[in-house]
């Protein structure tokens, strides 16, 4: 063979072997997984525990009425406030006007019974005064049973006159009793605060409750100078809850607007479901008070709350979405999973386990396993499920956007 063919030869073997590491390489880099990228980055992250409940006032008065009768005059309505002591509605007063003169009619007649019960037992005193001198004159004008006869009138008069005497207290009583019910026919505001509930009407009868049967509930005085959010809370995060924790409300009624809040009290048992029976997971109840409750504010609306359990300044952190779980060898499923991410690296994905912090409403805090500047998979979920260590990966570009917790 020539030279020239074996130079050609040559040649011909090297563009082959050229050509073969180019289609390699791209089929290599046809086979890098396209993914989102975040840079680990130093945050300001606030731990928050969210729950649900409604708005009520903290000092609320569910007023009934105590007797019975038709309602004559109503001088509020719903929503009005008032003011401690306004008169908020008369019931009739016919029957109990009409039972506290008949009480005292029975006063004035137990009375009179005192009276003539009085002049019986003077009367009694000086017969026995009169028998007790004649027998001192003479022993033989009065006898021994006239004398006992005498004194044991007076001891019963003086019995009747005592028994009368109770019946004029009882009599008062009875009296006071009456005019203490004709006095709650007209029915007074116990506290300032704004009228959330209106069950009345004029001209309807107010019912009184028995030990059994619950009287009409008339109407409901709220003092919304201290508005509360009530929550349930998950046994879970029960613990994370102190006391005094900051925390923040929004209304379904009022949307856009945040309402500082604290924690004000922090139930000791669970709330059980009426009825009783078996359920899936205990709460427990959270109270907040709303620092600056607004004037709209109604009990029974609907609450969120993001109560703040943590903070963490300048913490170390990736997106949530980028945590996921591998065992402790990433290529043997066996072990027990550990938490990490995977690290851009050269195009390629490299598995890496961290320890976590505290949780971000969109980042995990980093506590080891990472330093800043390092490249973290953040996404899509379902391909960082499917990343093992070591895949290739190609890096979506995206716009950069303002470090958030």
């Amino acid at each position: 063979m020539s030279g020239t063919r074996k130079l050609v030869i040559g040649v011909v073997v090297v563009v082959v072997i050229l050509g073969a590491v180019a289609v390699s390489i791209a089929q290599s880099q046809d086979r890098a997984v396209d993914v989102r990228a975040s840079e680990v980055i130093e945050r300001d992250l606030v731990a928050t525990i969210t729950a649900t409940g409604n708005v009520r006032a903290r000092r609320e008065v569910n007023i009934s009425s105590d007797v019975m009768g038709r309602v004559i005059e109503l001088n509020i309505e719903e929503g009005d406030e008032v003011d401690r002591g306004d008169v908020l509605l008369r019931l009739d007063p016919s029957q109990t006007q009409a039972a506290v003169s008949r009480a005292r009619a029975a006063l004035a007649q137990a009375e009179a019974q005192v009276a003539q019960q009085r002049a019986n037992m003077v009367q009694a005193r000086r017969e026995l005064d009169r028998l007790e001198g004649l027998r001192a004159r003479d022993p033989d004008l009065v006898t021994n049973q006239a004398l006992e006869e005498a004194d044991t009138r007076l001891q019963v008069q003086r019995s009747l006159l005592q028994s009368a005497e109770f019946g004029v207290e009882q009599s008062r009583a009875g009296l006071s009793e009456v005019e203490e019910q004709l006095s709650r026919t007209t029915i007074l505001a116990p506290i300032s605060g704004r009228v959330t509930r209106l069950n009345i009407e004029e001209g309807e009868m107010a019912v009184v409750g028995t030990m059994n049967n619950p009287g009409s509930l008339l109407l409901t005085i709220s003092d919304l100078s201290v508005v509360e959010a009530v929550l349930a809370v998950d046994e879970i995060d029960i613990p994370r809850i102190a006391l005094g924790d900051s925390a923040s409300v929004e209304l379904d009624a009022l949307p856009g607007r945040v309402f500082p809040s604290r924690v004000a009290k922090i139930g000791n048992s669970s709330i059980r479901p009426q009825g009783g029976g078996s359920q899936g997971s205990v709460d427990y109840e959270v109270i907040l008070t709303i620092l600056e409750p607004p004037s709209e504010l109604r009990p029974d609306l609907s609450a969120t709350a993001d109560i703040i359990v943590d903070r963490r300044p300048n913490a170390l952190s990736v997106p949530i979405i980028a945590v996921t779980l591998r065992g402790g060898d990433e290529d043997d499923d066996d072990e027990d999973p550990v938490e990490g991410v995977f690290v851009v690296r050269d195009g390629k994905a490299v598995w890496q386990p961290v320890e976590l912090g505290i949780t971000g409403q969109e980042h995990f805090e980093i506590l080891a396993g990472l330093e800043a500047g390092d490249s973290v998979v953040s996404g899509p979920y379902q391909r960082i499920q499917l990343l093992r260590d070591g895949d290739a990966v190609r890096v979506e570009p995206r716009a950069s956007r303002t470090p958030s917790n």
